[in-house]
């Protein structure tokens, strides 16, 4: 081949190896801002938070790299009925959020997320040794239940919260059956059938369900235990 043919594919291949790794370059920018779309269109606009979707797959992957550390926590505002009907839903969203924003920060402050379930439910997922939970939670109970102001009312919320850790379950438990132990001991203290910090037993996570809600919800007839 003469050396200026020879000269000229060295150049096209020297130019061809150059642009590869810029092309991966926008490729990989273009992923990293699809998925911040992504991730923002599946926040609550109300408190920032992710979704239960996006909780389930962070509890799914803590239970196969840090399963004797998992903890799920499952938390509801109480009276959140009597704010809606006397002050009205705007109320009720301003203390939805002041209880969100508080359980997120809280959360981050650990590396760890939290999340708007549905309402005036929210969960996390934490990496805490069994040993400190319950002062953990004592903690957080009393951040969330600070009071907020609206409107020149100051309400202080009521916040009922359980738990459960994924030891307790057998090793194939997934995540919505550790969500499901940790909102039947939420349930549990709600009603004061069990104490404040109380972690959901086996039966707790496996209780049956009427159309995936648990016993004791609106719209079930199921009985507790």
């Amino acid at each position: 081949m003469p050396a200026a043919a020879l000269l000229r594919q060295r150049s096209r291949t020297v130019i061809l190896a150059a642009t590869v790794p810029l092309a991966l370059a926008a490729l990989l920018a273009d992923d990293v801002r699809v998925r911040r779309q992504l991730d923002a269109a599946r926040r609550d606009p109300l408190t920032g938070l992710p979704g239960r979707d996006v909780l389930t797959d962070r509890i799914e992957r803590l239970a196969r790299s840090h399963r004797e550390q998992l903890h799920v926590l499952v938390a509801d505002a109480d009276g959140l009925k009597a704010v809606n009907d006397s002050l009205g839903h705007a109320a009720g969203d301003i203390l939805i959020a002041a209880i969100g924003h508080r359980l997120g920060a809280w959360a981050a402050g650990r590396s760890e997320m939290a999340a708007r379930l549905g309402g005036d439910e929210f969960g996390a997922a934490l990496l805490l040794p069994p040993t400190v939970i319950a002062r953990e939670i004592t903690g957080l109970r009393d951040i969330l239940e600070q009071p907020v102001d609206i409107a020149g009312h100051l309400l202080r919320p009521a916040v009922s919260i359980g738990v459960a850790r994924a030891v307790d379950l057998p090793d194939a438990a997934s995540a919505s059956r550790l969500l499901r132990g940790a909102d039947m001991a939420m349930y549990r203290v709600k009603t004061r059938e069990k104490p404040a910090g109380y972690t959901a037993t086996r039966q707790d996570a496996y209780m049956p369900t009427v159309h995936g809600r648990r016993p004791g919800r609106p719209g079930t007839h199921l009985p507790v235990g």
